[in-house]
């Protein structure tokens, strides 16, 4: 053997043995969000009548025009908490860390603390199936996951009803998640493709960007009872609005402008095509107009 040959071998050898061999990145750590993208839906809240940029089926949007927010003062809604795809988008800190059998050391689960309503999230990386339909739905879900190179992509089905904006919009329980935490030095990008066969005539994508926390999330405790927060209301009462009868219906559009179509959501309005049909709608004067 030549010498440049030794010489390559040898590179070649000492490149191998200082790298791990594939190795995917990390995960591991305190996480904080960065609010900058929709931030009024995920911080205060988004306004009643604001479907904008969601696919919405027309029994999505019936619902939400129905919505009574006094609906959360009932003592079965006080302590509820969100599920896995809206609570990503919300207000909170994660922790992640790796489950690793004792005596292989192969990564078995990847596990997730929520510090909002102090969930804790399993994504199963150990190869097995999802349950059965008719299994049990929770609020964050069944989870398996695999690495796609870097990527970590996670599967979720028997996702708990809540909602997708916090104005009303339903999810059903037939929602499915399909996710990506994509890691670049000391921010991860996370990536959500929502389904839901009932209300969203088509997935809908959410991203997010969260910040390495070199300080650890702190405890956040969240003790909660429920009571009767309205006392002269009828124990079988539901707060809601018949089909057409929310005072607030329109309210959204007019207050800032937009036509009512526009308001309302649905595919066509998630696409850039939607701005040439928003200017004609404007321009014949249907801003805010129902």
């Amino acid at each position: 053997m030549t010498n440049a040959r030794v010489a390559g071998a040898l590179m070649v050898a000492l490149t191998l043995i200082a790298r791990p061999g594939f190795a995917q990145v990390s995960l591991v750590g305190d996480w904080g969000p960065r609010m900058h993208e929709d931030q009024p839906d995920r911080g205060p809240g988004p306004d009643l009548g604001d479907y904008t940029g969601l696919p919405l089926t027309d029994g999505a949007r019936l619902a939400a025009d129905s919505w009574d927010a006094s609906r959360l003062t009932l003592r079965e809604h006080q302590c509820k908490v969100h599920n896995a795809p809206y609570i990503m988008h919300g207000p909170l800190q994660v922790r992640i860390w790796d489950e690793k059998d004792p005596q292989t050391q192969q990564l078995s689960a990847i596990r997730i603390y929520i510090s909002t309503y102090e969930q804790n999230r399993t994504i199963w990386m150990d190869g097995r199936p999802h349950p059965p339909e008719y299994a049990p739905h929770t609020w964050q879900g069944f989870s398996t996951g695999k690495w796609e190179g870097d990527i970590l992509t996670v599967y979720t089905t028997h996702i708990k009803q809540e909602w997708i904006r916090r104005n009303g919009v339903p999810n059903s329980e037939k929602s499915t998640m399909i996710e990506h935490f994509i890691r670049h030095g000391n921010i991860m990008t996370h990536l959500e493709q929502w389904t839901d066969p009932v209300y969203l005539t088509e997935p809908l994508w959410r991203s997010e960007e969260f910040v390495l926390n070199e300080r650890g999330v702190g405890n956040w405790l969240w003790p909660c009872e429920y009571v009767d927060e309205i006392v002269d209301r009828a124990h079988s009462a539901v707060p809601s609005y018949l089909p057409g009868k929310s005072p607030f219906l329109g309210e959204f559009a007019r207050t800032h402008g937009i036509p009512i179509d526009a308001a309302n959501g649905g595919a066509e309005t998630t696409y850039p095509e939607y701005q040439a049909k928003l200017k004609a709608l404007i321009a014949a004067g249907k801003g805010g107009v129902r």
